[in-house]
């Protein structure tokens, strides 16, 4: 595990923060915290074995949030000065002021134990950032390349993306954070087309809060790399078969669903689903609201007996994992559904006050730790913390072909591709990479034109069995989107292979009129 980068040690956000928080604190301010942060991103994309752009940026600031008679002020800044610290305290106080007089309910956050001093950093081997940009690039090339050997792809690209998060927080309880934590994401995808279509086929790796030893492997040859080697020498094969399957037959079918699918149903009718400020209808953009609301918490019948779902910022490599968010909470795991019941919700300190019965410490309400700001510039909101469904615990719990094998007539579906679900976050339709056939409890080859359609609740309660941990692995994205203005967060889903009952399947083709 590496340790912080000195490059961002020695800016000089701690005499910064002590010049911020003292002024707020003069300016009455009944709280404040500060948020210094420097974000590096480097992107790379290759098509047909030639470069085709590459990027690095970063976004360095700071930020001041008050809490000031009783109402939110918030200020930013990117000089770093302790006069400029001074400023934006100043301004963050002055906006307060001026949305006192339009706040009907004061603000209130849950008590968090205080922090002093404390550090985390993120568990990876090598920062990709500090690796070479031509030894990255001539990487990509080369899945390129050997992607089109394949008779079947017409073109192929590889694209790969990079982050390092720095931040310290501090407030005037005393907390002060330092944190460092690195991200990444490579993909691939083989593109061709047959009699009658065009198609395409991406790498289903997920991207994970590791280091560049996912690419090329630890150097101590322990396991950390995905397997791009044998991927790529599959997918040439596998998008020959796809261009030449048959149409799916619609109607009601059984799904075994790989993880690489399912993590994206999760994200979008759980995940968003059950952070609180949506339930309460406080957070509307881009997700909408929530059917799951708080007066159905310990009643609503969400799935199956067998489905467990737990919120967790704690998990290692999860895209949101971090040690303590952007309140100065420290980050935990929690239930969010038990035995097919919502139990619990997303929560940051302003939420934590809302259903107080939630989760506590000390018999007081609590955060469970998903405050998220993704530049210096924006204020921190609830955020998605790594929302996972939990794996058959049972020392006989079954594996993918188990599964496969409980199957009349259904389909297997392997890797995420496009999605529609309501505002409600409750009807919902879902594509996939692949869609193979199951008869009599075999794989019978591909199928295409497939989408998977139900409302939440139905998807849900129809999960038969879930398999065991030896299925279960960690999906996610870099780009959930929510709030106004906009922010975009990274957030990971573990789950495990799963079989679900009587699903609705939609010939796309004939949907769409083709």
């Amino acid at each position: 595990m590496s340790g912080l980068d000195p490059t961002f040690t020695d800016l000089p956000y701690r005499s910064l923060g002590d010049a911020a928080l003292a002024r707020a604190r003069e300016l009455g301010a009944g709280q404040a915290d500060f948020r210094f942060e420097r974000v590096r991103y480097q992107s790379l994309r290759v098509r047909d074995g030639a470069l085709q752009g590459a990027s690095d940026a970063e976004d360095l600031g700071f930020a001041v949030r008050v809490v000031h008679e009783g109402a939110w002020g918030f200020a930013s800044g990117v000089v770093l000065t302790t006069d400029e610290a001074v400023r934006v305290a100043e301004t963050a106080v002055a906006v307060a002021k001026v949305a006192a007089q339009m706040t009907s309910r004061p603000v209130e956050l849950a008590d968090e134990p205080t922090y002093d001093d404390v550090t985390w950093v993120s568990a990876y081997d090598v920062n990709p950032l500090e690796v070479a940009t031509g030894e990255k690039v001539a990487v990509l090339v080369d899945w390129t390349e050997r992607l089109r050997t394949g008779a079947a792809v017409d073109h192929a690209s590889a694209a790969l993306a990079q982050v390092q998060e720095n931040k310290y927080y501090a407030d005037l309880t005393g907390t002060r954070t330092t944190q460092q934590r690195v991200r990444l994401m490579p993909t691939f995808t083989a593109m061709g087309a047959g009699a009658d279509t065009f198609d395409s086929m991406s790498s289903i790796a997920p991207p994970v809060g590791r280091g560049w030893e996912y690419v090329v492997g630890r150097a101590d040859g322990a396991p950390g790399a995905w397997d791009w080697d044998a991927e790529i020498d599959e997918v040439p094969e596998l998008l020959a078969e796809k261009l030449k399957a048959p149409s799916v037959e619609p109607g009601d079918h059984d799904l075994v669903i790989h993880p690489s699918n399912l993590w994206l149903t999760i994200h979008e009718s759980i995940g968003h689903a059950t952070e609180l400020d949506r339930a309460l209808g406080y957070e509307a953009n881009y997700a909408g609201t929530s059917f799951a609301t708080p007066d159905l918490l310990g009643t609503l019948r969400y799935g199956s007996d067998v489905m467990n779902v737990t919120g967790d910022r704690t998990v290692e490599h999860g895209l949101a994992t971090i040690g303590y968010d952007d309140e100065g909470v420290q980050t935990q795991s929690w239930d969010i559904v038990r035995d097919g019941v919502l139990v619990g919700y997303q929560l940051d300190r302003p939420m934590g006050v809302m259903l107080p019965e939630l989760n506590q410490l000390d018999g007081r309400p609590r955060s469970n730790g998903c405050a998220y700001a993704d530049s210096p510039g924006h204020i921190p909101i609830q955020r998605m913390a790594n929302v996972s469904l939990q794996p058959d615990p049972s020392p006989d719990a079954p594996g993918t072909d188990e599964l496969i094998g409980r199957v009349e007539r259904g389909l297997y579906v392997v890797g995420d591709k496009s999605w529609s679900i309501d505002m409600q976050r409750f009807n919902f339709q879902f594509t996939g990479q692949r869609f193979y056939a199951i008869r009599d409890g075999e794989l019978a080859g591909q199928v295409r034109d497939v989408a998977y359609q139900a409302t939440t609740t139905d998807f849900w309660g129809s999960l038969e069995a879930v398999g065991g941990a030896q299925t279960w692995e960690l999906g996610g994205a870099f780009n959930c989107g929510k709030a106004q203005p906009g922010q975009v967060a990274a957030v990971s889903h573990g789950c495990p292979t799963s079989l679900f009952r009587g699903v609705r399947i939609l010939n796309t083709r004939e949907e769409g009129g083709a």
